[in-house]
């Protein structure tokens, strides 16, 4: 299947690390520039130096930017359009969480929880969204998650900002169609990061390590069909592919791609 992104200019948040870094490396072999938007920008160069050596791999630009900022948001933007002369496809994938019950969880952490996930993508959207609007021509991908098509456990408020992410890419969908835009939305299984990948000091799961223990992550299996893990690749691949001219009729759509954990 030709999916018709060699060349083309992709932004990535949070490309640094874990889901992101496996999406950086899907376009990179697909031949695309990318520009990796990230909060550390040392976690990031490590990126772009992994996909630097792919044979098919276009440039990549390393932009610090902290999500939940408009303005750095819409400084991000300009630079990466000044760096590749557009932006074809904005994927909003940054997010971050610490799974507590709802009334154990201090406000500061929630109201982080809301700029990131929720804050983060619609600042996001808003300054591509005039850029593609006068080319009449781009694809918005972003990350939701299960919990925010059912809820889940000591995910209340992450979950309520997932529910929202889903929501504002239907709305964006429709606003944009007439255009040519399309905005779609992936809502992966957990993925675990490679014990022996680093990360950056702001990832979430410097915080998650001592929550996911072997124990519950042996738990988690038993809630997939497949009785295991996503793995970051088979998340990137369902990015890459609604990216794509080959998902050129699809807009407005939720994708789980999560093992049979939720069936909507």
């Amino acid at each position: 299947m030709e999916l018709g992104l060699k060349g083309k200019n992709v932004i990535v948040t949070g490309g640094g690390s874990n889901i992101g870094r496996a999406i950086v490396h899907a376009f990179a072999a697909e031949g695309c520039n990318i520009t990796i938007a990230e909060l550390s920008v040392s976690q990031g160069e490590k990126v772009a130096a992994e996909v630097a050596g792919l044979s098919a791999s276009g440039r990549v630009k390393v932009i610090g930017s902290d999500v939940s900022d408009h303005e750095q948001v819409e400084s991000m933007v300009a630079e990466s359009i000044a760096e590749f002369g557009q932006v074809d496809v904005l994927v909003n994938n940054v997010g971050w969480t610490v799974d507590r019950l709802f009334m154990e969880k201090p406000r500061e952490e929630w109201e982080k929880e809301i700029k990131v996930n929720l804050w983060g993508a619609i600042n996001c959207i808003h300054a591509v969204l005039p850029h593609m609007i006068e080319r009449q021509a781009g694809s918005i991908v972003s990350m939701s998650s299960d919990a925010g098509r059912m809820g889940e456990y000591r995910e209340a408020v992450y979950s309520a900002c997932k529910a929202g992410i889903i929501a504002l890419s239907k709305s964006i969908a429709r606003e944009t169609g007439r255009y040519g835009l399309r905005a779609n939305v992936v809502c992966p299984g957990l993925v675990i990061p490679d014990r022996e990948e680093s990360i950056s000091e702001e990832s979430m799961w410097n915080q998650m390590r001592d929550i996911f223990t072997d124990d519950v992550l042996e738990r988690v299996k038993r809630g997939y069909l497949f009785r295991r893990l996503a793995k970051g690749s088979e998340i990137a691949n369902a990015v890459v592919f609604l990216a794509s001219d080959a998902a050129s009729f699809i807009t407005g759509q939720t994708l789980s791609v999560s093992g049979g954990y939720t069936m909507m």
